[in-house]
């Protein structure tokens, strides 16, 4: 099994992240859940990954972490996510309480004393992995892997920038020039899983009380989306990240070189993707460019599929 660490900001799609890669179609080992402030605050962030946890049975440390980012304001997005990051479905409070301490400490903790390497999954801002690797910079040996939700060669929060990168460039920088294996998934690849209509109604069949929940994330989901963005549903970006370790056939790459624009008005927050390699610069990114939609839709049913199935 592979050692994971899933570090959100809950969130419909890291909601759906969480339920992939906990689900009985998944080989993942999740160490814990760590939390930082993104699409709402990071307190209700916590709330949300305890609620769906607790849901879904998975018994793990749910550890909070950044309340704001490295040098900025927090900036958040209750317009796409709700009020409480994640309107739409109601879940009861949860009895599940967080785990004492600090996010960037669990994360040093974990990876330092893991007897195989950790691979962190980071599908919110990446203040909490920067702070770990400022801090700590040894974790460095144990990490497998960085399987980020993030940036793109194009925008949604600013025409050049994804609201992940935004909200903290800075730390995306450290993370991004660490020299660890960075697999990125944008904006390019995750616009092209958009939960429409035909997949919420393919969703809708699923007789169990997780795919109840998932359908209706969705629908509130694509309506922000249609609202906001005129799309034909909600893209699930953050799923991208547990449907690759689970099963990573269905994703195309490039190795590219990607840096991080901290200091322009207009551009603050771009990942700056070098696919033609006009700059010479080294390679630091396997940087996701398409997905196998049918096979991407057909595990996600199997996922949702998997949670009504008896353990016997």
């Amino acid at each position: 099994m592979r050692n994971v660490i899933l570090d959100c900001d809950p969130g419909h799609d890291d909601a759906i992240s969480i339920i992939i890669g906990a689900s009985k179609r998944s080989a993942l080992n999740i160490l814990g859940i760590t939390t930082v402030a993104g699409n709402v605050e990071v307190e209700k962030n916590t709330v949300n990954a305890l609620k769906v946890s607790e849901l879904i049975g998975l018994d793990v440390p749910v550890v909070e972490g950044a309340v704001h980012p490295l040098v900025r304001e927090s900036e958040i997005a209750p317009e796409i996510h709700g009020e409480t990051g994640m309107d739409g479905p109601v879940l009861k409070d949860p009895a599940k309480e967080k785990t004492p301490g600090h996010a960037v400490d669990f994360i040093i903790g974990q990876v330092k004393n893991s007897d195989g390497k950790v691979t962190l999954v980071p599908t919110g801002p990446l203040t909490n992995i920067a702070l770990a690797l400022i801090k700590e910079p040894s974790i460095k040996d144990n990490i497998d892997e960085i399987v980020l939700m993030g940036g793109g060669t194009f925008g949604n929060w600013t025409p050049a920038a994804e609201f992940n990168i935004y909200v903290d460039a800075e730390a995306a920088k450290v993370v991004y020039e660490s020299g660890l294996p960075v697999t990125m998934f944008g904006l390019d690849v995750t616009h092209q899983v958009i939960a429409d209509t035909a997949v919420i109604d393919r969703v809708g069949k699923i007789e169990n009380d997780i795919a109840v929940f998932v359908k209706e994330l969705l629908v509130f989901f694509a309506e922000t989306y249609k609202d906001h963005f005129g799309f034909p549903g909600g893209p699930i970006h953050d799923a991208c990240t547990t449907m690759y370790l689970i099963n990573p056939e269905m994703f195309t790459f490039e190795d590219v070189n990607v840096t991080i624009e901290t200091k322009g008005e207009a551009t603050y927050g771009m990942t700056v993707v070098d696919l033609l390699k006009t700059t010479g610069r080294p390679e630091n990114v396997k940087f996701a460019t398409g997905v196998d939609t049918e096979t991407f839709w057909n595990i996600f049913q199997d996922v949702l599929v998997s949670y009504g199935e008896s353990d016997e």
